[in-house]
């Protein structure tokens, strides 16, 4: 078996493959700076696009407070409307008690009668 040895690969041309490597390296370096370039600019626009979310959340929860506030208030004016509800019940109760009283003692009247 014979070898044959590639007198093409000479010290020169290995120089000369190391710099073309280098220069696709360099150009890849300059690719990823690009898109180190982009991710940054969509931060950007993250960190912006967030803050907008969080100033109206901000604004959702002051409305909130103000619905709150509001809820209080009718709760507030239920309680007293439901103190004379209670009295308005008690009276109607007592009328009803009154009533079927009446009529137990009219029926012992006529059926004592009879």
């Amino acid at each position: 078996m014979q070898t044959m040895t590639r007198e093409s690969w000479t010290d020169e041309r290995l120089d000369e493959f190391g710099k073309r490597m280098d220069e696709r390296f360099d150009r890849v370096d300059e690719r990823f700076a690009e898109t180190d370039r982009r991710i940054d600019a969509v931060r950007g626009e993250m960190k912006e696009g967030f803050a907008q979310v969080d100033r109206r959340f901000e604004d959702v929860d002051r409305r909130f407070g103000e619905v709150d506030k509001r809820f209080e208030q009718i709760n507030g004016q239920l309680g007293r409307l439901g103190s004379g509800l209670e009295s308005v019940q008690r009276a109607i109760i007592f009328g009803a008690v009154t009533m079927s009283s009446a009529f137990v003692a009219g029926f012992i009247t006529v059926a004592t009668q009879i």
